[in-house]
């Protein structure tokens, strides 16, 4: 089964920082692009960050470019999220996504986790 769980979210303060991680299995890792997004109920979810198989290229949105960072360790099948200079409107839950387009890497199918929530206040 593939499985994808996150970690890391929490409380802060504007102005702070906080580091995301997200433990895959199931699936050929290396091989596969990952994402973290976030969403808010009602609302269509957010990307946040792509990530290429091999790390050499990431996207970003336009809200969180300059200050988010997303990484990968393969031979920890793990992939991370720095968040810094956090302001209170990244307040969210935050996922870990990964799309398996062949099956020579896994299940076909978009997976995530059961997220993590990402608070940002006074």
């Amino acid at each position: 089964q593939v499985q994808l769980v996150e970690s890391g979210g929490g409380l802060v303060q504007p102005g702070g920082s906080l580091r995301l991680s997200c433990a895959a299995s199931g699936f050929t890792f290396s091989s596969v692009a990952m994402n973290w997004f976030r969403q808010v109920p009602g609302k269509e979810r957010e990307l946040v960050a792509t990530i290429t198989g091999t790390g050499g290229s990431t996207t970003y949105a336009d809200s969180v470019k300059g200050r988010f960072t997303i990484s990968r360790d393969n031979a920890k099948n793990t992939v991370y999220l720095q968040m810094n200079s956090l302001r209170p409107e990244d307040t969210d839950v935050y996922y870990c996504d990964a799309v398996v387009t062949t099956v020579w890497f896994g299940p076909k199918g978009t997976y995530w986790g059961q997220g993590t929530q990402v608070t940002v206040s006074s």
